[in-house]
């Protein structure tokens, strides 16, 4: 299969320096890999809805169509490779990255996506900017992507790391630069949950 990256912007302003990050990374890539840049700011979902255990309504959901969700949901399963690119706020994800990892939720009750099976195998990655230089605070972030792609289960190339706040403060990071150059010639394996064995 011909590898499709999806970038998913997550911050709150654009061109970040977790974005910064993903595109060094990103310019390491093949020439004939194609690349799709989306930033959820761009494409806001509303609060996510858990219909799980709602007996007033059916547990399966239709197909969505000509929305933010929808753009989303094409994109995803379309992509090889997904890159969550979120900034560690508050040592997690950004809200609009939970957002997106919500509705994850969501399209497993699709019946004809068949969400889980369809990603089964695809690549997770993660890419984060923190103002710490004790790398260990983004540990919540880091295995929140983890455990979701142990789900599925989806290979997990981990997350590259760089520090900066200011916009543009990870330019000076050149050990996070370093590890651009080479963070997706990995082979990634399947993601497991810590208790596996």
């Amino acid at each position: 299969m011909t590898r499709k990256f999806l970038f998913v912007l997550g911050s709150a302003r654009p061109e970040g320096n977790s974005e910064t990050l993903a595109r060094r990374a990103a310019e390491q890539l093949p020439a004939g890999v194609e690349q799709r840049w989306l930033r959820l700011a761009d494409h806001p979902l509303p609060d996510f809805e858990d219909r799980r255990h709602d007996g007033t309504r059916p547990r399966a959901r239709p197909r969505p169509a000509g929305d933010a969700e929808a753009l989303l949901l094409d994109a995803t399963l379309d992509a090889t490779d997904l890159v969550i690119v979120s900034p560690l706020y508050w040592y997690s994800l950004s809200a609009t990255t939970k957002r997106y990892l919500d509705y994850w939720d969501a399209w497993l009750e699709v019946p004809e996506v068949d969400f889980k099976n369809t990603m089964q195998g695809r690549t997770l990655w993660g890419v984060t900017a923190l103002a710490h230089s004790e790398e260990e605070v983004a540990d919540p972030l880091i295995g929140t992507l983890n455990h979701v792609a142990a789900f599925f289960p989806l290979r997990f190339g981990g997350v590259l790391l760089g520090n900066g706040s200011r916009p543009g403060n990870v330019l000076d990071d050149t050990d996070a630069l370093a590890r651009a150059k080479t963070f997706f010639a990995q082979e990634p394996p399947l993601a497991r949950y810590p208790y596996d064995s």
